[in-house]
């Protein structure tokens, strides 16, 4: 059988989609999504054959798609048809087939679009390893895989399991893991589907547990060797962690929770793996400043009540879908309470009824850094480890540091194309990420801004230069579908814009621009004001002695 597990083989079973007879050998399909265009040459319930020069429809998809035209008069194939129109009743017996089925109410797992990976492929690829079947089995990603079973042999060894009580218990979710993914999926043999997820799931695992006191676990708790080239927190631990934070490298939270219950003896717990993800991810956090005490104390008793952990930590309140999700939700804490827009934006947005998501002049929360200061708006760093929560109060903007790394560009743009593709957050404050980062490329336009907003503590970074910076904040948010009515800073930069719109503070923000920028000019300015109230004076005293002279 393909992808069936080998004694004493740690290498993974090549699976050759070319090989008629290992199809005919697959199990019945899930009603999960088929995403593969239809085959040229279709057999018909009746017997018939559609038309093309491609190769026929695997047996199970005949089996599917029967009935589907049995139950459609009006896509069934008619005597007078010829071989075109055969072919497309079949194409579209099939869309009607997957529209019965609703196969995208329980994706999660995506495919980043076309759209938004053109010219960034690379921010969304992993690079090391593999997690889950949409990168599995690729070429430059396979050295990882003997580290994956030597992770498998730690568990079994540590806990005296049989590795099929691992496979048993995923066998019978198969269905509900395969609806996950939006790829090509559907058409992968069932044990090496099976086999993917035990293998990359225990990988994943092992990681979180052995992070945990300074990476101390590896060694102490799961018994690999303090010199591990992987289970020791070194060089390579980086980019392994980078992979697997990205969007098309997710394996589903419950089968995580699954397995890491087996092992512990606790099938049923669910909560733990979102707590050590937490932990785990928490050097991409895009901010240096310490957490609140009272999120730190919540979050790090959720990880000590280690099998009986429950959701009590804020973010992990709510069922989560994966690791970028619970990432994701670790960075959106609780507490955020968007500034509600004015009425008349209200009004707006009621009277137009549609979302205006492709204008791009939609996407323009507030004018640049420097425009602003030209008006008399100032920026100041704020003191919170939260940093989306960016707050204006009387001319100055209030935002806190965010730190600029090299994972920080892939780090945005993977959470950014989870909120474009999942609909279920494409709602009132499922857009948070993506509204910070539009917000932030309205800010920035040039160098000088990253340079003021450098100097002010607000931006810390390690790229080559302020104008790395602002292209990374300029092309996050190239070809995003936003509505900035649906933003949570949509009332905040009402009142950004409506200070910068009052005359009056532009005339102040240009007299102290022009003649308050340095010692010199005060002076100059204190010294002219003072001649000219002398000359006043003078003049005064002339007049006053010409129309009233001295008795």
């Amino acid at each position: 059988m393909v992808g069936r597990l080998q004694q004493g083989s740690p290498e993974l079973v090549p699976h050759h989609s070319q090989d008629q007879g290992d199809r005919r050998r697959q199990p019945q399909e899930s009603p999960s999504p088929q995403w593969q265009s239809l085959p040229h040459k279709l057999r018909l319930a009746n017997g018939t054959t559609s038309g093309g020069e491609g190769e026929a429809i695997p047996r199970q998809a005949q089996v599917r798609l029967s009935p589907i035209r049995a139950q459609s008069p009006a896509h069934s194939p008619k005597p007078q048809d010829s071989e075109w129109v055969v072919t497309i009743r079949g194409k579209l017996a099939q869309a009607r087939a997957e529209e019965a089925a609703c196969p995208w109410a329980r994706l999660s797992v995506y495919r980043v679009p076309k759209t938004l990976r053109e010219g960034d492929e690379r921010a969304y690829m992993p690079q090391v390893v593999s997690i889950g079947p949409l990168h599995a089995g690729k070429r430059r990603l396979r050295e990882m895989e003997r580290h994956k079973w030597r992770a498998l042999h730690h568990v079994l060894k540590r806990t005296g399991h049989d590795v099929t009580a691992y496979l048993d218990a995923l066998r019978p979710m198969e269905d509900r893991v395969r609806g996950c993914y939006d790829g090509r999926v559907a058409w992968m043999p069932s044990n090496e589907f099976v086999q993917c997820l035990v293998l990359d799931s225990t990988f994943v695992l092992e990681l979180f547990r052995g992070a945990l006191d300074g990476a101390k676990g590896f060694s102490d708790d799961l018994g690999y060797s303090r010199h591990d080239p992987v289970f020791a927190m070194r060089g390579a631990m980086h980019a392994v962690r980078n992979d697997m934070i990205l969007l098309e490298n997710q394996i589903p939270l419950f089968v995580l929770d699954l397995l890491l219950g087996i092992q512990l003896g606790h099938p049923e717990q669910t909560g733990a793996v979102a707590s050590l993800a937490v932990r785990f991810f928490d050097p991409l956090m895009p901010t240096d400043t310490p957490m609140h005490r009272k999120d730190r104390s919540r979050l790090e008793s959720s990880v000590n009540a280690g099998a009986e952990a429950t959701a009590s930590f804020d973010p992990l309140s709510d069922p989560m879908l994966h690791c970028l999700d619970v990432f994701r939700r670790s960075l959106l804490r609780a507490g955020l309470q968007p500034t509600p827009p004015p009425a008349a934006r209200l009004w707006l947005k009621k009277w137009s009824g549609q979302r205006r998501v492709a204008d791009k002049r939609r996407q323009q929360f507030v004018h640049c850094v420097s425009e602003l200061r030209e008006a008399g708006i100032t920026c100041r760093r704020r003191n919170t480890d939260r940093f989306w929560d960016i707050r204006f109060d009387k001319g100055v903007l209030h935002i806190p540091r965010i730190l600029i790394h090299d994972s920080t560009k892939s780090l945005f743009l993977n959470l950014i194309a989870f909120e474009q593709c999942h609909m279920d957050i494409a709602t009132p404050g499922g857009n948070n990420i993506t509204s910070y980062a539009i917000f932030m490329d309205n800010l920035i336009n040039s160098a000088d801004d990253v340079k003021y907003l450098h100097d002010r503590g607000i931006i810390e970074h390690w790229l080559g230069s302020d104008a790395e910076v602002a292209e990374l904040f300029n092309r996050l948010c190239l070809e995003v579908v936003f509505d900035i009515n649906d933003s949570y800073l949509s009332g905040l930069s009402d009142q950004v814009n409506r200070y910068y719109d009052y005359k009056w503070s532009t005339w102040v923000a240009s007299l102290q621009h022009n003649y308050f920028t340095n010692p010199w000019a005060i002076v100059s300015v204190v010294a002219g004001v003072f001649l000219l109230l002398l000359t006043m004076m003078q003049t005064f005293y002339s007049s006053y002695s010409y129309y009233r002279p001295p008795p």
